[in-house]
This record gives C-alpha cells, structure tokens and sequence, in this order.
C-alpha cells in the first residue's frame, strides 16, 4: 500500500509537472501567434504611413526645387540678362532681389551667370567664399547639358573645392529675339542644409532620409563616408554585403516606380521606401526613408511584454489549477485574436467607407455638372432668338448679360467635367494632323467678335496674332488645343479690358519644337499667385474659376509639351507659353 501511495505520488507529481509543462507550452505558442498577427497588422501600417511620408517628402523637394527654376528662369527671360547688362545697379538688385527669394526656399552658396563661352561672368556668394569670375565652366556636365538642350538641368552630386557637397540647377538664357544661346544661369546648393529641411539626415539609429541621383551617387546619407560615392561602387556594396534585396528596391525605385522592402542590414532589419523626385516630368533624384524595425516594434514589444509577465505570475500562482487556466488562457489568447481580427475588420470597412465616399463625391461633381449643362444650351438658344427679335436697346443689353453668364456657366460645367475626368484617369485625347496657325486664327477671330458683342463699358482690347511661319504643323486634339488657347487669350481679356490695351498671340518654331506666347498689356499676375499657377481652385478674377490654367497644363502635358507664364519685366502685363513637338512639312 505504501508502494502504491508513493507510486501514486510520483505519478500525481509527473503528472503535474507534464500538465504544467504542456500548459505552459500551449500557452507560449498561442502567445507567439497573438503577437505575431499584433506586431504584423502594426507593422503593415506603419510600413503603408511611411510610404505616404517618402511620397509627401519627395514632391514637397519636386516642388521646391521646381519653384527655384521658375525663379531662374524668370530672371533668365529679364531684359538684363536678354541684353548682357549685368554691371549696371539695376541688374545687380534684380538678381540680388530673386537670390533672396530662392533662399526663402532653401539655403543657396552660390549663384553663378556664364557667357556663351562658359565663363562665369558674374558670381553672387556667400561672404568668405572665393569668387569665381572669370572661370571656365566648360567641364562641368550640367553646364555642358544645358547648353546642348537649350532646357534646365539638375546635376548630379559633386564636391566643392571646399569639401562640400552640393548640387546645381541650371537655366540656359536664350535670346528671345533669335534663339541665340547667350550663357547658363546657375545656383548651387548644399546638399545637407537642403535635405536637412525633409527629415533626418545625421542619425543612423532612427529613421532618417538618404537621396540618389540619376548615376546613383548618394547625395546624403547619415554615413558620412557613404557621401559622393555611387550605390552601386564596390565600396558601398561591400559595406552592404551586397544585399540583393536592397539593390533591388534602389534599381525599382531609380526605374520611376515607388517601391518598398525589408532586409538585414549589419545584424539588424531595415524598413526601406523609396520614391522618384520628379521635376518638371522627368525623375532626376530618388530619396529613401530608412527605419530601424527595432523602433518600429519598440512600444508593442513594452506592452506585450508587461501582458507576458502578468500572465506568468498568474500561471506561477495558480499551478494547483493548472487545467482551468490553461483553459483560460486559450481563450484569452482566442479573445486577442478575434481583437485583432475585428480590429482589422474595422480598417478595412472604415477604407472601404472612404473609397464609397470618395466614388459619391465624383458622382456627384460628375451629375452636377452634367445637370448643370441641360439647362443652359436651351438659355443661349432662347437668348439668341430673342437677341433678334428685340429692338430695345436695355432689353437687348439684358439679353446680352443672360447670354454672356450662360456661356461663362457652360464654360465652368466643361472645366469641372474635364477636371474629374483628369481625376478619374479617362481623359482621352483624338489626336490627328493639324495646322496650329489656323486653329489660332480661328480663336483670335471668336474672341474679336466676342469683345465687340461683350464690351459692356470696357476699355478697348485689341488682339492681334503674328504667326513666324505660314504654316506649323503638330500632331494633336484639335478641340483641347483650342481649348488652351481659348483659355491663355480669356485670361489676358480678363486682365486688360478694365484698363485697355493690346493681346499679341505669336507663333514660332524652335527647332523641333513649336512655340506659341500670348502675352498681353493688362495689369499682370498678383505676385502673391505666381507660385501658384497652374494649381486647381487658384484665381483672383472675378470671373474665374481657378480650374483654365489647371487644365491647360494637364492637356499640354498629355501631348508631352510644356506650359509656363509669369509677369513681363517692365510691369507691364504678363506673358503665358506653352512648347509642343513640331511635324516637318
């Protein structure tokens, strides 16, 4: 009997040490499990916030560096730099006043004017910098490839004399008389006082920011030694062990496709998002936002953490009911998960909900403006009978009114459509052979016949086109075309007729390149708009919607031209261009 009491405690003891054992190992793996899906679902949202970050950041450097090129190119197109007058006062306080508007943008060392023949003529620096008039700057490939395309440039990474290094934005001036290269117009900027304003460019250990150029070399980088040096160079991928899948999210993303991926990076996993920094259409540098997924995990781990013990103390101090609160523990881990479930059940409904909303809201914009377009022909059609029926001078005049804010409805219902088509990605174009000079005249010859009937007490606007060549043919859709133009010659209308004055409409080839300017003499663009050109909702007219200019760079764009404007030097009224690919006769 003995034998049997202290067998039976053995067994009871076994027993309970195996039961223990066992719930202890069923509840490690159900933990695991939780803590997976926890730190997974976690993990894809921070991974889907940080690409949305690498995109804001990549098109905020688009647009800042897109706004510095505007500026130079406005100075490339001003009467001093056009007639080589850059020793008078004059001159000199023109460029001084738009080097202080593009350090109001970012911190800029150095801008640089050269002649025809590559040699600085004139050097606006920082004080103890050394100057470099009268330097040859024919070595230099940004110079070299903005005199060979006649269009802006951004260089690649280089190092200064300094130590420093930085990179360049070029603007070729062009004689606007004859197309004559006169010299380059240059600034330069130091690469970590740029990138410094984006986000983390000094600490390896949390997330910070490294950007490419077009060869690969790493403008900045936490690792100062990584600097100047191409990616792809035996010395940065021996410091990456070659790390395939890095190397395969750098040649992604330098492709022109936004990508991300996770990898082993010296004993420790990285979060990767790239993306391109696209300026003026073409990608010219990527950045990469770079986590630690340690500090990712860091908050989740110190709660699951405190969860674990408190669950092992409580394990520890119920062995006796071991069963009962391994049952427990199932179906608290179970709980956890549906928690999680749920929770990513409340996301994906919650998107869903934002993509109803979003597809309501273009149905709407969609119907309005369709809704708004069935009334209004049946208004102009009576307005114009009625225009020939009636002799009375006020009710011809009233008509006159009906019929011109009609139009100006119909016009705004057009755009608005236009506008969501553009959203939605079904704009499409019908592109066939044309004679943009006639499509100009026909333009011109509405808009002449549209002041007289609308003058309504204005001053007087007269338009006149001058095309250089008979005939200029371009491959396009004839009605966007016009529509374009339409719009440039309406804005100029706008600002002229309450103060009078002349629209010139000018044609011209460039090469392979067909140039049409419209420039007019009327009280110009406010200042505090020209950053703005070209955005959607952006006007001071009393007329306007904000929606032309927006479309008319989204159609010059969609036929691979490009569209520009800014105020005439003299003060006098603005001038507005876009450039499309000419056919040869």
């Amino acid at each position: 009997m003995a034998f049997f009491s202290g067998r039976r405690t053995e067994t009871v003891i076994i027993g309970t040490i195996f039961v223990t054992t066992l719930s202890f190992g069923l509840f490690i793996y159900q933990q695991n499990i939780t803590e997976d899906n926890v730190r997974n679902s976690l993990f894809l949202q921070y991974k889907d916030r940080q690409m949305e970050t690498t995109e804001l950041m990549s098109r905020s450097i688009s647009s800042d560096l897109e706004s510095v090129l505007f500026i130079l190119q406005g100075l490339a197109s001003s009467a001093y730099l056009q007639e080589d007058e850059l020793q008078s006062d004059r001159a000199d306080r023109l460029i001084r006043e738009r080097f202080d508007e593009i350090t109001e943008i970012t911190k800029v060392d150095r801008l640089l004017i050269t002649n025809d023949n590559d040699t600085v003529v004139y050097d606006l620096h920082e004080e103890g910098q050394r100057s470099f008039v009268n330097m040859d700057l024919s070595s230099r490939d940004s110079i070299q490839e903005t005199r060979n395309t006649s269009r802006p440039t951004l260089s690649d990474g280089f190092q200064g004399v300094d130590g420093i290094f930085r990179i360049s934005l070029s603007v070729p001036i062009i004689s606007q008389d004859d197309g004559r290269y006169i010299g380059t117009l240059a600034v330069e900027i130091p690469n970590a006082e740029f990138f410094a304003r984006y986000g983390n460019v000094y600490d390896i250990e949390s997330e910070y920011l490294a950007v490419l150029d077009l060869k690969s070399v790493q403008l900045i980088h936490p690792v100062n030694s990584f600097i100047g040096l191409p990616f792809f160079g035996n010395y940065t991928q021996e410091a990456t062990g070659n790390n395939k899948i890095l190397n395969n999210l750098i040649q992604t993303v330098m492709a022109g496709t936004p990508s991300s991926a996770t990898y082993e990076f010296r004993n420790a996993e990285r979060l990767n998002t790239g993306y391109p920094i696209v300026i003026a259409g073409r990608p010219e540098y990527f950045s990469f936002v770079i986590t630690p997924t340690a500090q990712i995990y860091t908050q989740v781990n110190e709660v699951l953490l405190a969860e674990r013990s408190k669950t092992y103390s409580l394990v520890a101090g119920a062995i006796v009911a071991i069963v009962v609160l391994m049952v427990l523990l199932i179906k608290w881990n179970s709980m956890l998960n549906t928690q999680v479930e749920r929770k990513t059940r409340e996301l994906k409904e919650s998107n869903e909900e934002l993509k109803i909303l979003d597809n309501l809201q273009k149905d709407f914009i969609n119907t309005a403006a369709h809704e708004l377009r069935t009334p209004i022909q049946p208004i102009l059609g009576l307005s114009e009978v009625l225009s020939k029926q009636l002799k009375d001078r006020g009710q011809l005049q009233a008509i006159h009114i009906i019929s011109r804010n009609a139009r100006r409805l119909q016009r705004l219902a057009e755009d608005i459509l236009d506008a969501s088509r553009l959203e939605a990605s079904s704009f499409t174009l019908k592109k066939e052979i044309l004679n943009i000079n006639d499509l100009i005249q026909a333009v011109v010859e509405d808009f002449r016949d549209q002041i007289v009937t609308e003058k309504n007490g204005n001053k007087e606007v007269r338009i006149s086109f001058d095309p250089m060549e008979d005939v200029i043919l371009v491959k396009g859709d004839r009605a966007r075309l016009r529509q374009v133009i339409s719009n440039l010659i309406d804005n100029s209308i706008k600002f002229t007729s309450s103060i009078g004055g002349e629209i010139s409409i000018v044609s011209e080839r460039n090469q392979d390149r067909v140039i049409v300017s419209v420039e007019d003499t009327g009280t110009g663009v406010p200042k505090e708009m020209l950053p703005h050109l070209f955005k959607r909702f952006v006007s001071k007219s009393f007329s306007g919607t904000g929606l032309g200019l927006y479309l008319s760079k989204r159609i010059i764009e969609v036929h691979g031209g490009e569209i520009s404007g800014q105020n005439n030097s003299n003060g006098v009224g603005a001038k507005f261009w876009f450039s499309l690919s000419a056919l040869k006769l």
